[in-house]
């Protein structure tokens, strides 16, 4: 069974959102990669920076650190919960991606 990943594209101003809800795992990464691959569409089609925030997702498996690394040249900003910041500086996605803590 797939766990609960809700996902919302949006467009503000002169920048593209991918907002993540949930939990990123090896259940639904095929979900969170289509909308990735969407909000990169989206941002070439609008010339502007895509923000992914995961500021509500408190755990992610490799399977996401893959499709985040993967995706790093289209990704402006990341915003992670400040639980993740550790699994992102020790991926090494931190040297890929400007990744900032989302405030409490």
């Amino acid at each position: 069974m797939p766990t609960q990943l809700n996902l919302r594209i949006t467009r503000r101003g002169d920048r593209t959102e991918l907002v993540a809800v949930g939990e990123i795992d090896l259940s639904n990464i095929n979900e969170f990669t289509s909308a990735l691959d969407a909000a990169t569409a989206e941002k070439s089609s609008i010339s502007s920076q895509l923000i992914v925030d995961l500021a509500a997702v408190e755990y992610v498996d490799s399977a996401a650190i893959n499709v985040l690394s993967g995706g790093a040249d289209h990704i402006g900003k990341l915003i992670v919960h400040p639980l993740l910041m550790t699994t992102f500086a020790v991926s090494g996605l931190t040297e890929l991606i400007s990744i900032e803590a989302a405030s409490s």
